[in-house]
């Protein structure tokens, strides 16, 4: 008698704990996934294909709702949102979560990684995977990393080595890393918003920007910016994330199919943004409104040098093992 009421006081409990967090039994799982982009960008795309999977596959468990273009959520609002459980489904860039952690800053290093190989190489293991896992005590878990690309450095001037960039100001994101980035260079920083990059470097508000180069072609960045230089310096990633109690506590086998699913997504939108960086610096490169600088060996070298003070700044607050880890997915130096 005693174990059958424990048994179903056990059931009773785990129906209450899927209920509460959005996981019920009988009715549909509901996921709003909300996300601050256009659905003809990866970001979007990978929204829009992941509902499409999960409908295909999940047989009415799992019903998926996108909202494209902060029309739910926006920069400001959208992971308290997803902390309180508003919202299930989010895929912020890296930047923003530095309230929540500093070992993400890794990412904003400058020239740690060699290229999006090496990016890739890192995010594959043990220390890359662990960082998904870093915020779950603040109510974020991450699932995956999504591509954007790797930054490049413009501006109204060439910058050949690391002493050109002294004296002007560049837009950056939010991020005390990509702040002190150009402190080092005898440059200064500018926090605005993405969608006031082109007038302020029109303007000469700021003389130069970083970002892939999908991001120069969608803002036509590449017309106020005579010099492009292919640093690949940084990488402006996203991380898939959600609620760790609302995760959790979906029964483990939808979340397994949900896993791979997502798996499968996360490998439609990283090819999708490598082929639209491509094809994009390929467009600007023809369109001779900018004048493209690829750096040589030796010149990548000297950014390096120049950019490892920032790295030291950084290492404790990010942490010794993170940054070793990342530097050792550099195959041109070390394997």
């Amino acid at each position: 008698m005693f174990k059958s009421i424990f048994t179903m006081a056990a059931c009773a409990l785990v129906l209450t704990s899927a209920s509460a967090y959005g996981a019920p039994t009988h009715n549909p799982i509901l996921v709003k996934f909300s996300h601050v982009v256009a659905d003809n960008t990866p970001k979007g795309q990978g929204a829009l294909l992941f509902k499409r999977l999960v409908e295909e596959r999940l047989d009415g468990k799992v019903k998926v709702e996108v909202y494209a273009n902060s029309s739910l959520y926006g920069d400001a609002n959208e992971l308290e949102a997803l902390r309180n459980n508003e919202v299930q489904l989010l895929a912020p860039s890296l930047a923003k979560f530095e309230k929540y952690t500093k070992q993400l800053q890794v990412f904003d290093l400058p020239f740690l990684f060699d290229d999006l190989n090496a990016v890739n190489r890192f995010q594959k293991r043990a220390k890359g995977r662990q960082l998904l896992r870093v915020m779950e005590d603040r109510g974020i878990v991450g699932l995956a990393y999504w591509h954007n690309g790797m930054k490049q450095l413009s501006a109204n001037k060439a910058l050949l080595v690391p002493g050109d960039a002294a004296g002007l100001s560049f837009r950056i994101q939010p991020s005390s890393v990509l702040k002190a980035q150009f402190q080092q260079l005898h440059a200064t920083a500018q926090v605005l918003p993405f969608a006031e990059v082109f007038a302020a470097l029109k303007s000469a508000k700021v003389q130069g920007a970083e970002n892939p180069w999908s991001n120069i072609y969608s803002k036509q960045l590449h017309n106020v910016q005579p010099f492009i230089t292919e640093t690949n310096h940084g990488v402006l990633d996203y991380m898939l994330v959600s609620n760790p109690r609302f995760w959790y506590a979906i029964p483990h086998q939808i979340r397994s199919e949900l896993e791979g699913i997502i798996d499968e997504v996360t490998y439609a939108v990283n090819k999708q943004a490598e082929a639209a960086n491509q094809a994009d610096r390929q467009r600007i490169e023809t369109s001779g409104k900018s004048r493209l600088i690829t750096l040589d060996d030796q010149q990548r070298a000297a950014w390096r040098q120049a950019m490892q003070p920032v790295w030291q700044q950084f290492e404790q607050e990010i942490g010794a093992d993170v940054i070793k880890a990342a530097q050792t997915v550099n195959r041109k130096q070390r394997n």
